[in-house]
């Protein structure tokens, strides 16, 4: 019985979280819709809003990003996301204190103290008034011609302070290079929301998304105390339902996922980041009920994850040179019927996002070579 539970997991989440079934139009609800993207590795995070979208391209997410659609801030963890500009005001008030607490350590350790941060974010400030975008470099100038040191690790936090303080925010991208933009310049503005509603909002968006899933997912993804997340579960029961595995609580929206499932076979190429591998702590395992990758993976390879019908069949990387992708596929396993022909289809997709060809090169695993 366990066993058909968690191939329903796979199931529903594949569709909760837009991998199959109907797909999201556009960037910033495709982000709004999972709540938010880590997003840390910009060039692939972008994949991850892609393919949950019809059409999109890597250069659609781009503007998205420069014209505010969407932002990439530190939120929820101590880690960059992609957030719908909508939602960015409300997480950061939720979670900023949170990611604050965890940076203690490293705000004692360089010195950053409440007023060095907030000299700090008084000079970002007017570094970036009247709509200037600055790239990290002309950051630290900006506050070097003030007085504060900023190298290295020391602008790290002294960045993010002003990002989970709601100062700055990402701009565009000047040529290759991503900058800074002033948050309120950037950023609609919206009534503060009450506590216990951002919770509710926050909870039920993620098991809307990312469910069916444990409290221990959800308190892992969010970055909240396990009092927080239990009380937004609490806050959220109406509109969830809970189901059992082994006695543990698994809970995701009441209503059914949208859209019917992809046919069999369907491939994917996740980034090691996606929220489908990412979002989940206490069950991850349903990525890999075969329990495949742990005699494979090695430390000379990605871990980036092609999923074949909701299981991880191996690790993928990308070479993009001479205006052609290649996706090195090293397999757990040999594919079979219409598994080959599944992964040249999602490689393709990839390349369609990218305005490239695709060619797949794919290494067997050491059985399965000839």
């Amino acid at each position: 019985m366990a066993d058909q539970q968690w191939v329903e997991i796979v199931r529903q989440r594949l569709r909760r979280h837009g991998l199959a079934g109907a797909p999201f139009s556009g960037v910033a609800e495709v982000v709004g819709w999972l709540g938010a993207i880590q997003s840390q590795e910009y060039a692939v995070a972008k994949w991850s809003v892609g393919q949950r979208a019809t059409g999109l391209t890597d250069a659609a997410v781009d503007r998205a990003l420069a014209e505010g659609a969407i932002v990439r801030t530190h939120v929820l963890r101590p880690t960059w996301h992609f957030v719908a500009a909508a939602d960015v005001r409300w997480l950061l008030a939720l979670s900023a204190p949170r990611v604050h607490a965890a940076n203690a350590y490293y705000y004692r350790r360089f010195g950053l103290d409440s007023a060095v941060c907030a000299r700090s974010n008084d000079l970002l400030a007017a570094a970036l008034a009247g709509g200037r975008e600055l790239t990290r470099p002309e950051l630290a100038a900006a506050l070097a011609a003030g007085g504060i040191e900023a190298d290295l690790l020391r602008l790290t936090y002294l960045v993010m302070y002003a990002e989970l303080t709601a100062v700055v925010c990402s701009g565009g991208l000047r040529g290759r290079q991503r900058t800074y933009a002033l948050f309120d310049e950037r950023v609609p503005s919206a009534p503060p929301r009450d506590r216990d509603e951002a919770l509710a909002d926050l909870t039920g968006r993620f098991f809307t998304s990312h469910g069916p899933a444990t409290r221990a997912d959800y308190q892992w993804w969010s970055g909240l105390t396990a009092v927080d997340a239990k009380r937004g579960i609490e806050l959220a029961a109406p509109r969830l339902a809970r189901t059992e595995i082994d006695g543990e609580p698994f809970w995701s929206a009441a209503d059914p996922p949208p859209g019917r499932p992809d046919p069999s076979p369907t491939a994917h190429l996740l980034q090691a980041y996606d929220e489908y591998i990412i979002g989940y702590s206490r069950s991850r395992n349903a990525l890999d009920l075969a329990g495949l990758a742990a005699e494979v993976v090695t430390p000379d390879w990605t871990l980036n994850a092609i999923i074949l019908d909701g299981q991880f069949v191996g690790g993928w990387r990308r070479k993009l040179a001479a205006r052609r992708l290649t996706v090195q596929a090293r397999l757990f396993r040999p594919l079979t019927g219409a598994e080959p022909a599944a992964l040249q289809a999602a490689a393709d997709r990839y390349g369609a996002f990218l305005g490239v060809p695709a060619e797949l090169a794919v290494e067997l695993p050491a059985a399965g070579r000839s």
